[in-house]
């Protein structure tokens, strides 16, 4: 019970809405900067001035608390992540990006791919948007 109290007070209750609340609590503050320090560490950007006419993807931040069996908050999770929806038409409009299949969509293409007798292929795309190679500059 004391560990559980004493937990409890190096993380916030509350799960921000806005980036401007989380910037007025110190432990999402906290939870921001080991984000921005993992990325450091994994050497996996380096700020450089923005380029002249190029179209910048923005980022935002993304704020949950993480929970353990018990429902006990354990910890004050934060990401910054692409917003992906920020696409131009004529510009970057005719791609789209789904990090997720819905389990029914899955199903109904199994089964079709079933009844017309498909090959069906398994890739790892996640790998591969990861270390696949760029055509095309991104500022991120």
């Amino acid at each position: 019970m004391i560990n559980e109290v004493m937990h409890v007070a190096f993380v916030s209750q509350i799960e921000p809405k806005k980036i401007d609340d989380a910037l007025l609590d110190s432990n999402w503050i906290e939870a921001m900067q080991e984000e921005l320090n993992q990325f450091e560490r994994s050497k996996v950007w380096h700020l450089v001035p923005r380029p002249n006419n190029t179209h910048v993807i923005g980022t935002r931040w993304v704020l949950r608390n993480k929970m353990d069996e018990n429902g006990l908050i354990i910890r004050n999770k934060a990401r910054l992540v692409a917003q992906g929806y920020r696409q131009e038409e004529g510009i970057d409009f005719d791609e789209s990006f789904a990090p997720v299949a819905r389990l029914e969509a899955i199903r109904i293409f199994l089964t079709f791919a079933a009844f017309k007798d498909f090959k069906v292929y398994q890739m790892n795309v996640k790998s591969v948007f990861l270390n696949g190679l760029l055509n095309e500059e991104v500022h991120v």
